[in-house]
């Protein structure tokens, strides 16, 4: 049978191999790699380009309400669009339960923004904001029905408590789940906000050392810990400081059950960013703050070092004005704005102009923290995130010679927190399941061409996690944990 489309004189880059071969793609799916196809009904020709999994966002907030109850910028066509122009062929964004809601109805109320809209592929981990007994109980059909990771809060008015933590992580552990966490100490973050504004400490500047790295350390120390007992996988997101990195790759060392990202802002921008004139550091109020360049040094390292295992946008794009970063009024301190930063474009040409031109990483991590990572550990290998026979054929071509200044985005934003940088290595073409989302700078794919992606549970493969003493039998007196 003939190929729907070749993908001809290119270099193929896997997350562990690199070389010269064409593919095959036929019903949406990669069905041939081989030194030539020459039999397509349809030819991209990629020489002097390298071809890659298409990328996979799999942390941003798109139609998703903030703890503050602002309402993202982006919807399900901006923000899907945006992450094509930036090489992705896949995302995972937020779905946030309301209180006293049920998970199924969740799931519905963001099925109505997605499936509509998105032009990528597209599944969603839940964010638990009121985790009852009966909510701890519909998990498990959660679990089923493809929606296989969700996230909670160690800090802001959505926290759980240590107690509630372990509840949800003992779920999640039994029926193959994997917990997300934003960790940060509250109390400790509390006291230091109210310290600085009490103090008159209260323009945007202040939010970077009203959120000590020390809060950082402290809730993934707790995190992990919480998570062993539990004897449960655990993702911790957004890591901003060595201490956080070092935790993780100590645990991940002894066979943890623990995963971790980092993002572009805490790898390219400082805390300087944030002390401009007047309200423009609100543009760089996220959270955790931006940090310091020894700690972009630090960063860098553990992701050359794999104990971070995916670089992710936390794509949060909130205006500057009114119904955004200054929902509750201009004249206010800077634990009144709206936190976060948009980014979800600008993701992998950061990582692979900061990252691969420079020699900081291989080609092939670049993959594997873009793409390969993200499906392995949400559950989409091997449908998504690689370049084999029988894959999805969700595809990046890139141009690793083209420069640009990064300026104007394709999300709903009036802002871009990294413009002004000069990047080198842009994504030319993208394709999901063999049809073209983006050729050079038109977008070809519609709204509503995306598809849900029912996810497998994590693959604990190589990390057989903590032994914890007190939950033996043998050492605890026969006593029964069930």
């Amino acid at each position: 049978m003939k190929h729907d489309l070749a993908i001809r004189g290119g270099t193929l880059a896997t997350a562990t191999e690199t070389y010269r071969a064409d593919i095959g793609i036929r019903a949406g799916r990669i069905v041939t790699i081989a030194e030539a196809v020459t039999d397509a009904d349809d030819v991209i020709d990629a020489t002097n380009r390298i071809v890659m999994p298409g990328g996979i966002e799999a942390h941003c907030h798109i139609a998703q309400e903030s703890g503050m109850g602002v309402m993202t910028s982006d919807d399900y066509l901006s923000g899907s669009m945006s992450a094509a122009f930036g090489g992705n062929s896949c995302f995972v964004p937020f779905a946030a339960q309301n209180k006293g809601e049920s998970l199924a109805n969740t799931i519905q109320r963001y099925d109505g923004r997605a499936a509509p809209k998105s032009v990528l592929d597209w599944s969603y981990h839940l964010i638990l904001t009121d985790p009852t007994p009966d909510v701890l109980a519909e998990l498990p059909e959660v679990f089923a029905k493809g929606v296989t990771s969700f996230k909670v809060f160690m800090t802001y008015a959505t926290r759980v408590s240590d107690a509630q933590f372990l509840d949800i992580l003992s779920v999640a552990g039994k029926h193959g789940g994997l917990t997300m966490v934003h960790a940060e100490n509250h109390d400790m973050l509390d006291w230091m906000g109210r310290r600085m504004v009490d103090g008159g400490n209260v323009a945007p500047r202040y939010h970077a050392p009203s959120r000590p790295g020390l809060a950082e350390g402290e809730a993934i120390n707790r995190a992990i810990s919480l998570a062993r007992l539990a004897q449960a996988p655990l993702f911790i997101v957004h890591v901003s400081t060595p201490v956080g990195a070092k935790l993780v790759a100590e645990a991940r060392a002894n066979g943890g059950q623990v995963w971790a990202e980092t993002c572009p802002q805490y790898l390219s921008l400082t805390r300087e960013d944030l002390d401009k004139p007047g309200m423009e550091g609100a543009k760089f109020i996220c959270s955790p703050p931006l940090r310091d360049t020894a700690t972009q040094a630090a960063l860098w390292q553990h992701v050359q070092g794999g104990s971070l295992s995916l670089v992710s946008s936390d794509h949060a794009p909130y205006r500057y004005d009114e119904t955004g970063k200054f929902h509750a009024g201009k004249d206010v301190n800077f634990r009144q704005i709206a936190n976060g930063m948009p980014g979800i474009e600008m993701r992998l040409p950061l990582l692979f102009s900061e990252g691969v031109t420079k020699g900081r990483i291989s080609l092939n991590q670049f993959v594997a923290l873009s793409s390969t990572n993200a499906a392995r550990i949400y559950g989409m290998l091997p449908r998504k995130g690689t370049l084999s026979i029988g894959a999805d054929a969700d595809i990046a071509i890139w141009d690793p010679n083209q420069t640009r200044i990064a300026g104007e985005m394709h999300d709903n934003m009036d802002y871009n927190p990294f413009a002004g940088i000069e990047v080198t290595g842009w994504p030319v073409t993208v394709l999901g399941r063999g049809r073209r989302i983006v050729e050079g700078r038109e977008l070809m794919a519609k709204p509503g061409d995306g598809l849900f992606v029912k996810r497998a549970t994590v693959d604990l493969t190589g990390q057989p996690g903590h032994p914890v003493p007190e939950l033996d039998p043998a050492q605890n007196f026969g006593a029964n944990l069930s």
